[in-house]
């Protein structure tokens, strides 16, 4: 090409076209961005429309970088000397096109949770919370493989001969990594067998606290020192596992010992009054309550006191706890009774020894 055939009227009149057309572009996104999408996304939360609010946020960028490449796509039809048909530059443009798609499938995928709960409620669905974490990151899994397939496809790229070479190495991948694999198949066995949920309060060999979030990898737990403990899956899944939260009712145990002056009529008196305070309190749960004369303690007469509390909130166990401590202080004033008091006694013997010093013998 000659510099008076590039300096010519008609082509810089096409390159001046293709260059208008893709600012052109480039001037739509911008208004389409600044006005047009915050009109719409105003309009539709207004409306009450949270799934296609969700839907038309997750294809914002996408659409903003449709705009770029329509402009480069129409304006190289105008621009001399370069074939759009080319079949490089189409299969480009097409592979832009999925990654586009596929981008916005990927920023809608995190509003799974969102989408999960509208399932549960349209279609009657049981998705688990515990569940959700797994589902999403397998959504994004198979969007950004179904993605690159399509891209490789594009350029006529083997794609069924790379899954198959991904099998062959799957067995050399799974030895290397046979820690990542056995806290993965932990974590099945956790979604599955469902021993917690997340917010759960649980009790492990190793660590106790409320079930923050569930991994492919590892569970977080939040200690009540508020310390965040991560434990792998394939750990926890062998541990015996405490879940308080679990509990229909809370058990308080306790032995107090009143002297051995306390006469058998006042004993007999003090259980009873101790029972039928148990009976009347609201908080506790009526099946399952015993107080007893359990046995001679080495101070005293130990009485048993065993019960459930309705609640199971710890705060509030502790509450009725104290009730019926105090209760019980004023069950025995009443009835004159004291508890009995640790002692020990401690006997000497003093003997002197063949020279007529003392020497000081401890009886044991």
């Amino acid at each position: 090409m000659s510099w008076k055939l590039f300096f010519s009227y008609e082509f810089m009149n096409d390159v001046g076209i293709s260059v208008g057309i893709f600012v052109l572009f480039l001037l739509f996104r911008k208004l389409f961005a600044k006005y047009v999408i915050a009109l719409i996304l105003k309009w539709l939360r207004k409306e009450n429309h949270p799934f296609f609010s969700h839907m038309f946020s997750s294809f914002e960028k996408p659409i903003q970088w449709l705009f770029i490449l329509l402009g480069i796509y129409i304006s190289a039809w105008y621009f001399p000397y370069f074939n759009h048909s080319n079949v490089l530059f189409v299969k480009l443009v097409k592979s832009a096109i999925i990654f586009l798609v596929g981008w916005g499938l990927f920023n809608l995928s995190s509003s799974s949770k969102f989408l999960f709960t509208k399932l549960n409620k349209r279609f009657n669905f049981e998705i688990d919370e515990i569940l959700i974490p797994f589902l999403s990151k397998v959504l994004r899994f198979i969007i950004v493989v179904v993605t690159f397939s399509g891209i490789a496809e594009q350029f006529n790229y083997n794609v069924v001969g790379l899954v198959g070479g991904l099998g062959l190495g799957g067995l050399a991948i799974a030895l290397a990594a046979k820690d990542a694999v056995g806290n993965l198949f932990g974590g099945v066995i956790i979604i599955t067998e469902k021993p917690f949920t997340i917010g759960d309060w649980i009790l492990t060999p190793t660590v106790e606290g409320t079930v923050e979030t569930i991994t492919f990898r590892s569970t977080r737990i939040r200690t009540f020192a508020q310390a965040l403990v991560t434990v792998p899956n394939a750990k926890l899944a062998n541990e015996a596992i405490t879940n308080w939260s679990k509990m229909g009712k809370r058990r308080f145990v306790s032995t107090i010992s009143v002297t051995y002056e306390t006469p058998k009529e006042k004993l007999e008196g003090v259980i009873k009054k101790i029972e039928d305070m148990l009976k009347t309190h609201s908080g506790i749960h009526q099946d399952t309550i015993v107080t007893k004369f359990d046995k001679y303690g080495v101070d005293g007469l130990d009485i048993y006191i065993y019960f459930f509390t309705e609640t199971t909130a710890w705060l509030e166990f502790l509450k009725i706890k104290e009730e019926i401590n105090y209760n019980i202080m004023d069950i025995l004033t009443n009835e004159g009774v004291s508890l009995a008091i640790p002692n020990r006694k401690l006997y000497v013997d003093s003997k002197s020894d063949v020279n007529g010093k003392v020497r000081w013998e401890f009886l044991k």
